[in-house]
């Protein structure tokens, strides 16, 4: 009778672990908390046949490169070589404020510059479907008394300082994140007000924003020569990419968000990498400032803009600044008078602008006098050594 007990209790204890085996696992936060299922998906068949298409392993790194003027967030992601590849490009369906960086709360700027997205910052339980947040302020963003709270990559098209996609396009988003972020601590956005294009720059060269965006093109460039992720500092209020300690140096490099900058180098393959890019560009970049091309408005007197394929479905998602920023709110718009686009390659925004203000886009330009040098051009650390004392020289030929 007892081995027939102890028999029939094995059982019992069998099935129920075979039970348990086949009912569904749900994930859990870091907190203990139950995640929802949209936090949960899994990558998407035709999604895991691109990656074995293009050789990028599930769980490999990711870099998402944001463009406002353009409306598209990419995502980069490293291969087997080693290498950073595009996966896929997605419209952007809403981003507010203007071009430029984000300076104080409030002010409806969605953030520019170099952000490390750790698990922290991904959101399971956003009120927009689902969210990861930017990370701003950052080192950089601190150093410049920048400040604000809760931007966001998010869905439900609705933008308030933050890049909003379609729900859909978030799920896709946050699986590939969430994937990445299984096997590696972190990884980087790189949210830009366009791609810094000598045409871009060109068509934007009166920009108040200029020296800003030119700093951020040196990481730009350090990634687009070399397709490997730029290793980003911060130090005397400015950024610094790929820096490592000269070679007559034993200590390790610290950097100071606000302070001096430690003597460095650049990595030498990414510098001369870099380096012929950034000569190319200014060879163009001089030309068309030569050609006179038109200039863009600085302010769109718009809140952000859209991608062109999602006006017909969200019709009424791009307004006035005046209507979201009115007179006492803290954030005062510019007293510049208004100046409708320009050209064929300006924003959406800027062509709602021009549509507004009803002006023949032809009709009026603002062309400045310029220098044909790209931007003006300062201390990059792709070809200079830092401001510290003593003087580091370049770890390439000029």
């Amino acid at each position: 009778m007892a081995l027939i007990c102890a028999t029939l209790v094995r059982a019992l204890v069998l099935s129920a672990a075979f039970a348990g085996a086949l009912t569904p696992v749900r994930c859990l936060s870091e907190d203990g908390n139950q995640l929802p299922e949209n936090a949960t998906k899994e990558l998407s068949p035709e999604l895991l046949s691109l990656l074995r298409q293009k050789k990028m392993p599930k769980h490999s790194p990711i870099i998402l490169r944001v463009f406002k003027e353009e409306a598209e967030l990419e995502v980069w992601k490293q291969d087997t070589t080693g290498h950073f590849q595009i996966l896929k490009t997605y419209p952007i369906c809403r981003w507010s404020g203007d071009l430029g960086p984000k300076l104080h709360e409030g002010d409806r700027q969605t953030p520019e510059g170099f952000y490390t997205i750790t698990p922290k910052l991904m959101n399971p339980n956003s009120n927009f479907y689902l969210a990861i947040n930017i990370g701003f302020p950052n080192a950089f963003d601190k150093a410049n008394d920048r400040d604000g709270t809760f931007l966001m990559i998010h869905g439900d098209c609705s933008s308030s300082g933050c890049y909003a996609m379609t729900d859909e396009q978030i799920g896709e988003i946050y699986a590939l994140a969430r994937a990445s972020l299984s096997g590696q601590p972190s990884f980087q956005i790189q949210a830009y007000p366009f791609r810094l294009t000598p045409a871009n720059l060109a068509r934007h060269r009166t920009n108040p924003n200029m020296a800003f965006w030119k700093m951020l093109k040196i990481g730009s460039d350090h990634f687009e020569a070399t397709h490997l992720q730029p290793k980003v500092e911060v130090c005397d209020r400015r950024y610094v990419f790929d820096a490592q300690p000269p070679s007559n140096s034993t200590n390790p490099l610290v950097f100071d968000p606000a302070g001096r900058c430690p003597a460095f180098v650049v990595n030498l393959k990414i510098a001369r990498a870099a380096l012929v890019k950034q000569r190319a560009d200014e060879v163009e970049y001089a030309q068309l400032v030569k050609d006179n091309v038109p200039v863009a408005p600085i302010y769109s007197g718009l809140d952000g803009g859209m991608n062109k394929v999602f006006p017909a479905r969200f019709p009424s998602k791009i307004v006035s600044l005046a209507i979201v920023l009115p007179p006492g709110s803290g954030s005062e718009l510019p007293q510049l008078p208004a100046i409708p686009w320009t050209d064929n390659d300006g924003s959406l925004a800027n062509k709602f602008f021009g549509a507004l203000l009803g002006s023949n886009p032809a009709s009026q330009r603002h062309v400045p006098s310029t220098d044909s040098t790209m931007h003006g051009r300062a201390a990059d650390p792709a070809t200079t050594a830092s401001s510290a004392a003593p003087i580091t020289r370049p770890a390439f030929p000029d």
